[in-house]
């Protein structure tokens, strides 16, 4: 889309505290509004200006019964992407900046809420685990993700270290963190390779969590930024979808070990943002399970590929103190908690708004990449104010 780069900004974040799955006390609506009202507070703005509703993943609490609930003044832009897990979580972002950037709204708002009590196991995963995975006993995400990841490791010669590396930065940032479901539980290497194993060669410590709560954004126009509190994080490219030989898994995709992202789609994301994979600052990186983040990190060009990804992909260059690549700065799905992956949205946008419990220094390119090994991917770059 003509124009799109930097013509809207997140200007508030809001989020209720991670519970345990099937423990909060209130219901996914109740708590997307919470979300929502805690993003208005961020952001100085009225609730009811509010006029455009975005989520995904097979979220329960429908635009126009937020927005009712909320008392807007008019729902102009409702929709939800679909995609199942956590693909679609940066082309929800993408989603609300078309519609403010073509005019279709005003005042976006971002979110993801789940309450198992409300929504069941599993929501997220509904219709898109087909016949040829259940009829050979495949029943859950993590065993999708594992054959991957055991392709990756054994013919790609990506090394196991690299998994490692990304749950351990996870729970390495979540202990700066008071709100992560890891704080005050740290993780060395003994306790991640004495954890049990779910799905070769995945462990415990390779998947992410499961929790209620829910997080929320708004986007606005640019040109309105300084209608609202704090420094904005513009952005600057989003993209998403599903090339031929990657869509609904069917297990004969063309590149069987990529996180889905492939070299056209990529090669967008850093045209419309007129960036390199170099220029990126920090990193929120949708790890579902540790492989297909590795595989997504590859993918964008952010390190190398095969063995050389585990010279890269160290636990030392992934922390804020001294990495090339910060990651997953809150903690992550692993380490912060999981809500399909729209806390790493609000942590991708707080490494230039303010707030992050692991602050890079000087950071102006943050990089969100949505669920890797999805039907559906997508990615978007933040910027700050000078990239624009």
């Amino acid at each position: 889309m003509s124009g799109f780069r930097g013509a809207t900004a997140v200007v508030g974040v809001g989020a209720t505290d991670y519970y345990k799955r099937g423990t909060s006390p209130f219901s996914s609506a109740q708590l997307v509004l919470q979300a929502i009202l805690a993003a208005c507070r961020d952001a100085g703005a009225d609730p009811r200006r509010i006029d455009g509703f975005v989520s995904y993943a097979g979220d329960s609490s429908e635009g126009l019964a937020i927005g009712a609930a909320l008392g807007v003044h008019e729902v102009r832009w409702s929709t939800q992407i679909w995609g199942g897990g956590g693909g679609a979580v940066a082309a929800a972002v993408n989603c609300a900046a078309a519609a403010v950037h073509s005019g279709q709204a005003e005042c976006v708002v971002v979110y993801r809420g789940l309450s198992e009590a409300t929504d069941g196991r599993g929501a997220f995963t509904k219709g898109h685990m087909g016949h040829l995975y259940t009829a050979h006993g495949m029943l859950a995400p993590p065993q999708v993700c594992a054959l991957r990841t055991q392709r990756m490791l054994e013919i790609d010669g990506v090394p196991a270290s690299a998994l490692e590396a990304v749950s351990m930065a996870g729970y390495h940032h979540a202990q700066n963190n008071p709100r992560a479901v890891a704080y005050g539980r740290p993780l060395d290497h003994d306790r991640y390779a004495r954890s049990r194993p779910i799905s070769e060669p995945l462990r415990l410590f390779d998947c992410s969590r499961e929790n209620d709560g829910a997080t929320a954004i708004l986007v606005v126009a640019a040109d309105r930024v300084g209608d609202y509190r704090g420094r904005p994080a513009y952005i600057l490219s989003g993209v998403q979808g599903a090339a031929a030989g990657w869509t609904e898994s069917v297990e004969n995709e063309d590149r069987y070990t990529s996180a889905g992202f492939h070299p056209a789609l990529v090669e967008r994301l850093w045209q419309g943002a007129g960036i390199t994979a170099q220029d990126v600052d920090v990193t929120q990186v949708y790890e579902n399970f540790t492989g297909p983040a590795v595989a997504s990190m590859i993918d964008h060009g952010l390190c190398p590929p095969g063995p050389a990804a585990g010279d890269f992909l160290t636990l030392q260059n992934l922390t804020v103190e001294s990495g090339d690549l910060p990651i997953n700065t809150a903690g992550g799905n692993i380490a912060e908690g999981f809500v399909h992956g729209i806390g790493l949205v609000a942590e991708a946008v707080r490494q230039i708004r303010g707030g992050s419990p692991n602050p890079v220094p000087n950071a102006e390119i943050s990089l969100l990449i949505g669920g890797p090994m999805a039907p559906l991917v997508s990615s978007t770059v933040f910027g700050a104010a000078a990239t624009v």
